[in-house]
């Protein structure tokens, strides 16, 4: 079984492709734009921030380059992407002087104020694929308010929980009624045993593929990837087709359309599986009645 077999993305995908009305927030790293499987997607900047690698070798560029791939790769390539034809605005916030073999991270006040530009920006969706250091009084209090700011605004945050086995992650942005915590499986449709786990996470995650993922390699062709950083855009890519598809829909609907079809793992710390056609058809089901009545 594939990746995007794994949580029944294949049928949602042929219906959609995505839209440029649709704008996805992507806080990571910088992206390789010359690859040519991205070629074709519509990738946007921030005013003074630029999204190009200056070091394509750069933990920071292979990060962001793998996590936009997955989303905005085109449908030709291998694997294809979930939803090409989307816009993404991408507000980078790793740097590229991580050391070989460390993981990027970023500053709390800096991810609250990504998040923000995100929004402002006119995204629905936001990915966040990366692990936020530091903190105190201030910068937390500015994390809570960028994400009241987006719930506000009916954007959906899809968060990757980290890798490190222990209870929790910044649950400032975990817990929040607007965010979807990611965790990763396997192929086999087993949840990895390094990812974070809290019951908030059990009740209102998902699971999506991050074991020996297939993705962009910001040097050109693929990779592969394993981490809630590369499972979280699954989850991103299902949100924006269905709301590519239902563009009137409330985030909070396609998030309970998510959470309420996932496979397994019902009453646990640890989130079930992403099942993308079963939350399309909940959520068909549910418009449909909408409109009657």
């Amino acid at each position: 079984m594939d990746e995007l077999s794994l949580v029944h993305l294949p049928a949602l995908m042929s219906l959609s492709t995505g839209g440029a009305d649709v704008i996805v927030g992507i806080v990571d790293g910088p992206v390789a734009l010359d690859h040519p499987d991205l070629a074709q997607a519509t990738i946007k900047s921030f005013p003074g921030w630029g999204v190009g690698c200056r070091d394509p070798r750069s933990v920071s560029c292979q990060h962001g380059t793998s996590v936009v791939g997955i989303l905005a790769a085109s449908r030709q390539s291998q694997p294809p992407g979930i939803a090409p034809e989307c816009t993404y605005v991408l507000r980078p916030v790793f740097t590229e002087n991580t050391p070989a073999g460390e993981m990027p991270t970023a500053a709390v006040r800096e991810v609250a104020e990504a998040i923000v530009d995100c929004v402002h920006a006119g995204a629905r969706i936001i990915n966040l694929s990366l692990a936020v250091s530091g903190g105190g009084f201030t910068s937390d209090q500015m994390l809570r308010a960028a994400m009241d700011f987006a719930s506000q605004r009916s954007v959906l945050v899809i968060a990757a929980v980290g890798n490190h086995r222990v209870i929790g992650g910044n649950m400032d942005v975990l817990r929040h009624a607007c965010t979807i915590p990611v965790i990763a499986y396997s192929l086999l449709g087993q949840p990895l045993p390094q990812a974070h786990i809290a019951a908030s996470i059990g009740r209102s995650g998902l699971g999506a593929p991050g074991k020996d993922v297939f993705g962009l390699a910001s040097s050109g062709g693929t990779a592969v990837f394993t981490g809630t950083s590369i499972a979280a855009p699954f989850v991103t890519g299902a949100a924006v087709l269905l709301r590519s598809i239902y563009p009137a829909v409330a985030a909070s609907e396609v998030k309970h359309a998510l959470i309420s079809t996932r496979a397994g793992q019902q009453r646990s710390i640890v989130p079930g599986l992403l099942n993308a056609w079963a939350a399309y058809q909940l959520l068909s089901t549910h418009t449909y009645r909408k409109v009657l009545a």
